[in-house]
């Protein structure tokens, strides 16, 4: 029991910040969208911006952005950059953007009352 008496410690400011930070990046329908392709395989900006239906340019700044937060990982094949959501550095992020976009594609309650915040 801690000394405020409710059985847990509360999380530092600073990893409260790192997670809105996340959070508030994948608050754009187009960078969760690209989070959850990715959770699902890997892909260069060309297969994801077929998937995703967005302009290739845009996918490109999204990536950007969720590569410089440490969200995505890339790698060179050739002439190509693939995309791929590391597994054990992010297992925490992908399992919430599945089990968030799964639970309201089954169509949970959880859009109805997120709506109106």
């Amino acid at each position: 029991m801690t000394a405020d008496g409710h059985g847990f410690d509360d999380p530092s400011a600073d990893v409260l910040a790192q997670a809105a930070a996340a959070f508030g990046l994948l608050a754009s329908p187009a960078r969760l969208h690209i989070v959850w392709a990715l959770a699902h395989g890997e892909s260069d900006v060309t297969g994801l911006a077929e998937r995703v239906g967005g302009a290739l340019p845009a996918v490109s700044q999204h990536l950007t952005k969720l590569k410089l937060a440490g969200l995505v990982r890339s790698r060179r094949e050739g002439r190509r950059q693939v995309y791929f959501v590391d597994a054990d550095e992010q297992a925490a992020l992908v399992d919430v953007v599945r089990l968030m976009v799964g639970r309201l594609s089954d169509g949970a309650a959880p859009a109805r009352h997120l709506r109106g915040l």
